[in-house]
This record gives C-alpha cells, structure tokens and sequence, in this order.
C-alpha cells in the first residue's frame, strides 16, 4: 500500500485498507473513526509518534482499537539527516527481520512499511508505560535495567553481524562519513547554543577532536563487533510500572549499528545517566554489563578491556552530542531541554574519565 502524507493520511478509509490487507479486518467491517493525540512531542527529533484510538462499524475483533504510530518526521531540515542516515530503511528492516532474533523486550508491531521519504510503523499501545526522561535521567534502578537490556541485544549478535549488509558499520560507511561530515558542520553551532555546559577541554581541543574522528571510528570499529542501537538514551526506553510490565521496553531503532557494543554503553552511562549516579555506580554498571555477557556465552570479557573501552567510545561519542546539539532544529523548547541535559552529562562524564587523552 501507498504510505500518505502523515499524520493528515490517517483517515478511515486508509485505515481499513491498511487492516484489511493485514487481515485484522474482514471486508464487512471498516474503521469508523479515528482520534489522534501527539505523544513525546520534542524528544523525538527524526520522526514523530501518535496515538491513534479507533472506532469500528462492526465487531472488528481482530482489529486494535488503540495504537501507536510513528512516522516521518514533518520538519524539513530533521527529514532531510534522516533520509542522509537511511534511517527510514533501518528501523524498517531492524523490526521486519531482526527484532525476533533478540529476547529484548520491543513493542509488537502490526504494520512495518517504508516508501522513499515516508515511514510508518503502527504497533502496540504501551502507553501505560513511563517514558525515560533525558531531562531528568536515569536513576540507579533504570540504568541497570538499561545495561540488562543491551546485554539481551549485544550477546546474540556478538560478532556475528558479518552478513548484515544494510546495517552500517561505525566506521568505513556512509554513517561514518556523514558523521565526520555533520560533526564539522554542527560543531560551531552547537557551542553557540550550548557553550555554557560544554567541557572545556572540548573547546580547547576541538580541531584534534574532529581531525581525529575517523581514527576514533576505527576504534569503536575494532572486533569484535555487535548490533548497537545507536541511540540508545532515556526517552527511547519504556520503564514497566504495573504488575505484569516488563522491566524496560526498548523503541526508536532507526540507527542501528556494527559496532563495539561498549558504544551503545557509553552513550547511555555518559549522557542519560544521572551524573551523580554515574559517578557512584559506573565502575559496577560496566562490571554489570561484562558479567551479563559472560553469564550468555559471550567469550574472553575483562572488566579493565571494557573500561578502557567505555572510556574511547565516551570520547568518540561527542559526535553524538555534536551532530544532535549543531544540525538539528532546537527550537522547540522540550527538545533545547534534553540536548542541553545530555551535553551536560556528556561533559562531566568526559572530565571525570579525562577521555581527550585518547587524542595524544
């Protein structure tokens, strides 16, 4: 089926040919109506979500009254990156064929479709869930649930992604290249938005720094390689807060990765971590996250490999903050907020751990 323009293409007649063709809807039985409600507004920057709640002529028995739905984003310039990553294409392809290899908790979907510029995955409501906050961050309890979760999704994968042609690598891709390209363009624009939360040895080294990023891909790239997230922050995970809810459910995977799996950590430790919390508890979050690979087969693990590896891929990750906080469009004030709270967490994590010396 032709994807519409969205959100105005969610119509009941598109609806029920959608449902129809699914087989969620027998042909005596149509969409009745449909009522829309913005969900996250601000935090997501490269596609938007809604919830849909339908009404039915019939019994639709089948049929979902209440989902999710998300879909290209409707800002020109966030559109735009989006396409440039091939994001549509990758967290389409992530749910069609990759989501059932991983115990990981992800929300069920009942269409996955992606047309040039235009994507829509329609999936379960999970609304009763509480959504991460990256303004607040993560508490003690939720970072340990994230480091569970990324044990679920890196320990399948774990150097076993040779085949996966359509995920980029870190390094020698055309993400690789992007980043490199956006890092030098965002990162004057970044500082003026964000200077004052901004570490200074990053001011001062800022040259070394975007020189030096394709050395640091290289790095991150090094064997042996897993599938990351690739944005892997608060408010991409779902926290259970109900009898029967799962711990932590996990959304947004338009970037995936190859990659060290200690980069998906990193980005989760050092800018969605509350920093106190950080500072109290990495050492056994790190040791957290080596023990649960170890306990799933994962071979030859050292708690000190994988803090001198949390320790690069925290430095690397400064691109992140770069490209997110320097191209994108900021102006709604929700996503100014998590931005600047992430670069802030992003500074002190990189003082504390003295990263820029990976640069000498």
């Amino acid at each position: 089926m032709e994807i519409p323009e969205l959100p105005l293409g969610f119509t009941p007649k598109f609806l029920t040919e959608l449902f129809r063709a699914q087989g969620y809807l027998p042909e005596a039985e149509t969409v009745a109506s449909v009522a829309l409600t913005t969900i996250g507004d601000g935090t997501g920057m490269m596609a938007e979500i809604a919830g849909l709640s339908l009404e039915y002529n019939g019994e639709a028995s089948s049929a979902p009254r209440h989902l999710v739905a998300k879909f290209s984003s409707q800002n020109p310039t966030n559109r735009e990156i989006s396409m440039s990553y091939r994001l549509n294409e990758r967290e389409a392809r992530f749910m069609s064929e990759l989501a059932s290899q991983t115990e990981l908790r992800i929300p069920d979907t009942y269409y996955v479709g992606n047309q040039g510029d235009r994507l829509l995955i329609l999936m379960e409501d999970l609304s009763d869930y509480e959504v991460g906050s990256q303004v607040i961050g993560a508490d003690l309890k939720q970072s340990e649930l994230a480091i569970d979760a990324l044990v679920k999704l890196h320990a399948p994968f774990w150097d076993r992604v040779a085949d996966l042609d359509w995920v980029p690598h870190i390094a020698d891709s055309f993400h690789a290249d992007n980043m490199v390209q956006f890092s030098n363009i965002g990162a004057p624009v970044m500082i003026e938005r964000f200077e004052p939360v901004i570490n200074q040895t990053y001011l001062n080294r800022l040259d070394e720094f975007l020189a030096g990023i394709p050395r640091l891909q290289a790095m991150m790239n090094a064997g042996p390689v897993t599938l990351c997230h690739g944005d892997f922050r608060m408010e991409n995970l779902l926290y259970g807060v109900q009898p029967g809810h799962d711990g932590v459910v996990v959304i947004d995977w338009q970037g995936p990765l190859r990659a060290q799996g200690m980069n998906d950590v990193a980005l989760f430790l050092g800018q969605s971590t509350q920093t106190s919390v950080r500072r109290d508890h990495e050492s056994q979050l790190i040791a957290r996250y080596v023990e649960g690979l170890t306990a799933l087969g994962v071979p030859g693990l050292t708690f000190e490999a994988a803090f001198q590896a949390y320790r690069a891929s925290v430095l690397y990750n400064w691109v992140y903050t770069t490209v997110v906080g320097g191209t994108l469009d900021v102006s709604n004030p929700k996503a100014y907020a998590w931005i600047k709270e992430t670069i802030a967490r992003q500074s002190a994590t990189s003082e504390d751990l003295e990263v820029f010396d990976y640069l000498s």
